[in-house]
């Protein structure tokens, strides 16, 4: 049998197929979100499916998951983003005890029991400057492809700090400093220090070891070593982190098939 986790996010669409009583993935692939939420899942959906020869019949349990879980017509239930990143997360890392996932819109610290069950968790959701907007906002203002912000923020010098805690002015701010003059290195690296300051704020003095890193942010190099510094912990990027939301949902599919075979 297999089951299926889509995580629907602000920004793009992944899906994960997985054995349901091994738990080893089949298939997993994203695309770009889009106003067609709906076909766009189902169009990535049968692509994983053909990928691996799988019919649609045999997929006998889908949860969906993320910013637009609602919207997935195929999903038999849903389930909120917080839970399947942790179980995604404790997963991949057995010894997770505090989150970090920052995603397109939004960022979330989550805090677990010693048995992996979310104990508590802060989100910010109301401003951009915490998330991977600022960096897409960043990246096209200084026109630079955002994959690249880690390489030129790890030749920063001296970074700069950004003030603005709102991405509208952020970005008025960034406008003013290159017109000053001011490298691009060292906006970037203000920038990644600014979001980590951002997840500290969040955190407060409520942060247990191992902290797992995860969210399509943690694929922009030099972030974990920002909120490092901001936290005054070690970060551990999470194993294939942009996908664990998805993951978490498959495991959580099995776990229902499970129970209702009991």
């Amino acid at each position: 049998m297999i089951c299926a986790g889509i995580d629907a996010g602000s920004r793009t669409i992944k899906i994960v197929l997985m054995e349901a009583d091994t738990l080893q993935v089949v298939a997993k692939g994203l695309t770009d979100q889009g106003v067609e939420q709906d076909k766009l899942t189902q169009k990535l959906f049968q692509r994983l499916l053909k990928s691996k020869g799988v019919k649609r019949k045999n997929v006998t349990r889908i949860v969906a998951t993320g910013y637009g879980r609602n919207a997935v017509s195929i999903a038999d239930t849903t389930i909120t983003e917080i839970t399947c990143h942790a179980v995604g997360v404790r997963h991949l890392v057995p010894n997770a005890v505090t989150i970090i996932d920052i995603g397109g819109e939004d960022s979330k610290l989550i805090h677990l029991d010693k048995s992996g069950k979310v104990r508590d968790f802060a989100m910010n959701d109301r401003c951009a400057a915490g998330t991977g907007r600022f960096l897409e906002v960043v990246a096209r203002r200084l026109g630079v492809d955002i994959g690249s912000l880690g390489e030129l923020a790890a030749k920063s010098r001296r970074p700069v700090p950004i003030s603005s805690m709102c991405v509208v002015f952020a970005e008025t701010e960034i406008i003013g400093l290159l017109a000053s003059g001011t490298q691009r290195e060292d906006i970037i690296a203000g920038v990644q220090a600014a979001i980590a300051a951002r997840i500290s704020a969040l955190a407060g003095r409520n942060i247990d070891n191992p902290v797992v890193f995860t969210g399509g942010v943690a694929l922009v190099s030099g972030m974990d070593t920002a909120l490092q510094s901001a936290l005054g912990h070690g970060v551990t990027i999470s194993p294939d982190p942009q996908m664990t939301g998805a993951l978490g949902a498959a495991i959580l599919a099995s776990n229902q098939l499970d129970e209702a075979g009991s």
